[in-house]
């Protein structure tokens, strides 16, 4: 068992889902709006915020829904999808998509981990860790 993550967003989960999804080419992208959903409240019935989104990419899933009408959060304040990628090409493609229109946190550089590891924040608000290769490194590996 895995884990998926799930983010929040204020209004902005369809265009951030879209975007995920051509970015990382989803092969599948799910939409369901709070506006849909069987027994609708009235004060649902005309919200066009999503109730509910997945996408499928690599074998992996990301979810995402906008706050409830009404219900006010901050989108992903304190969390970060991390994303290997198997070369330093795809890091920055990737991390320059992310980073228009959003923040740079750090660019992408060497670590003693990976030949290229960069974080950056996007117009959504999602923090991205975006890990190129491994290190080569020497001697037996834990």
């Amino acid at each position: 068992m895995g884990f998926e993550p799930y983010l929040h967003f204020q209004g902005t989960c369809a265009e951030a889902m879209a975007f995920y999804a051509k970015l990382f080419g989803a092969s599948d992208l799910f939409i369901q709006r709070y506006c849909e959903m069987p027994g609708v409240p009235p004060e649902f019935a005309a919200s066009d915020l999503v109730m509910h989104s997945a996408l499928v990419a690599g074998g992996m899933v990301l979810m995402g829904s906008d706050f409830p009408p009404g219900v006010e959060g901050e989108a992903q304040k304190a969390v970060s999808i991390s994303r290997s990628v198997p070369d330093l090409a795809t890091a920055h493609r990737l991390f320059d998509a992310l980073a228009t229109g959003g923040a740079v946190i750090m660019p992408i550089q060497p670590t003693f981990w990976s030949t290229g590891y960069g974080m950056v924040r996007d117009r959504f608000g999602t923090h991205w860790m975006l890990s190129g290769p491994a290190v080569e490194v020497e001697g037996p590996r834990l």
